[in-house]
């Protein structure tokens, strides 16, 4: 896997038929395709460039004038979709790094940008469940690392306007950390 790409759409139903179409028209592996919050549905897959690029033309074809936005990251960082996934291994907290998107799609791209640009790691990237249609991403670092990242991710022309909040937080309490897993 080198590439990820997503597409959300404004229609459950043709959320599912545009997922579907994605996993037959390239070899690609799924990594998410749910519901979300404000009835959206999103459909994320992982693989070569080209077969994910194919992929992700199949859904917002099938998607039509119902999808929202698709995004294709080529050489997406490994830390992405397990963190879409929650499954990313945390270790010692120095400092917690929180930054809201309006656009899942965004909120994906800022996370790649934000693991690239810093040595920190992912803890999640929550993409609109139970959250009104906003997505946030959680990351972990030192609060330098975690505050270079947050910039970097903030300076993409991708997500200009999609991101709303963001805030470092240094030595968090042991409780925040937890309920943030």
């Amino acid at each position: 896997m080198n590439a990820l790409g997503m597409i959300e759409v404004q229609s459950i139903p043709l959320g599912v038929n545009a997922g579907d179409a994605m996993l037959k028209a390239a070899t690609v592996q799924l990594v998410t395709a749910q519901p979300v919050c404000a009835g959206k549905y999103i459909v994320i897959v992982t693989g070569e460039v080209s077969a994910v690029s194919e992929s992700v033309a199949a859904g917002k074809a099938e998607a039509g004038q119902r999808l929202i936005d698709s995004m294709v990251i080529s050489h997406v960082h490994e830390q992405v979709p397990r963190a879409i996934n929650a499954c990313n291994e945390i270790g010692e907290v120095a400092a917690i790094g929180v930054m809201e998107a309006y656009s899942l799609c965004a909120a994906v791209v800022a996370a790649d940008a934000a693991v690239k640009a810093a040595d920190i790691h992912l803890m999640d990237v929550r993409l609109g469940r139970g959250l009104g249609g906003k997505s946030f991403i959680t990351m972990t670092g030192d609060v330098a690392a975690v505050r270079a990242a947050i910039h970097a991710a903030e300076g993409m022309s991708e997500v200009k306007g999609l991101l709303s909040e963001s805030v470092v937080i240094p030595h968090p309490h042991p409780d925040i950390v937890k309920s943030l897993y």
